[in-house]
């Protein structure tokens, strides 16, 4: 009995020390793991610091550029007068070249009728466009410069009388539209045209201080007033090379010129002229 007593002491106290030794490792682990030099676990995955978020900066506005002639910057011959033939740029445009210019625009009637003529004929013209009607219309706008037709600067609200206005109205009038131009299109007015042909002193200083060339015309059908289709026909096609013609898309009925430049653009294509946007 005094024994199996004996037996059972040594056995328990076997285990004990087993379960003694186990502790001790385990402990002896967890001290190495805290020893310089190495790194534990748990601080080898530390927190993900949390993101900032991204900046988001605005796609930036393409800056506008202006279209200029065909074959090559041009500049005037002479700064006291507006140009009305190819002639009076410097260096000239080749000897053929011809210069349809359309005012008044854009016109949701009539424009896109011009415009579908013009890329029929597959010719390039020149827009004098006004800015309240680019105010209004912006999208046809963009079309006539998607083109590749040459836009330009015919004042915010085509005042006849701006050759005896006080020069801070004339600013105002070709800067306001200037600027509208150039953000619905993205390209800067490279000349610009006096309501009627009413130039002066103020008007062609300030076309000049906003890098704009004064543009007036040589063949008037005077299409605006609605002279008749023949008319207008004759006088166009009485028109010679270098020429700057004037024609209208907006302020009224502009069937007559539609219809007019039906017949006077191929008749002239025939005569050996090109149609060349300023």
């Amino acid at each position: 009995m005094a024994d199996e007593e004996a037996g059972g002491t040594s056995r328990r106290k076997a285990l004990w020390l087993m379960g003694a030794a186990a502790a001790a490792g385990v402990a002896a682990l967890g001290a190495d793991g805290a020893r310089p030099g190495r790194v534990p676990r748990a601080a080898a995955q530390p927190a993900p610091t949390p993101r900032a978020r991204p900046v988001i900066h605005p796609t930036p506005k393409p800056t506008p550029t202006p279209r200029p002639a065909p074959w090559t910057p041009v500049k005037l011959t002479s700064t006291e007068k507006p140009v009305r033939e190819l002639g009076q740029l410097y260096p000239p445009a080749p000897p053929n070249m011809i210069a349809l210019t359309i005012d008044d625009g854009p016109s949701p009637l009539w424009t896109p009728r011009v415009l579908d003529l013009l890329a029929e004929e597959r010719i390039r013209a020149t827009f004098f466009v006004i800015g309240e009607q680019v105010k209004e219309f912006p999208k046809l706008t963009r079309r006539i410069a998607d083109a590749g037709h040459q836009i330009c600067n015919h004042t915010m609200t085509h005042p006849i009388s701006i050759a005896g206005m006080p020069r801070k109205r004339v600013k105002k009038e070709i800067v306001e539209a200037h600027d509208l131009i150039a953000d619905v299109t993205g390209v800067v007015p490279q000349f610009f045209r006096s309501p009627g042909g009413a130039w002066s002193k103020n008007v062609l200083e300030l076309t000049a201080e906003h890098g704009m060339l004064p543009i007036d015309w040589a063949v008037d059908p005077r299409d605006w007033a609605r002279p008749g289709v023949g008319h207008i026909r004759r006088t166009l096609l009485d028109a010679k090379a270098g020429n700057i013609m004037l024609c209208h898309d907006g302020g009224g009925d502009r069937s007559q010129t539609l219809k007019a430049l039906e017949s006077v653009i191929p008749k002239m294509k025939k005569r050996g002229l090109a149609f060349v946007a300023l």
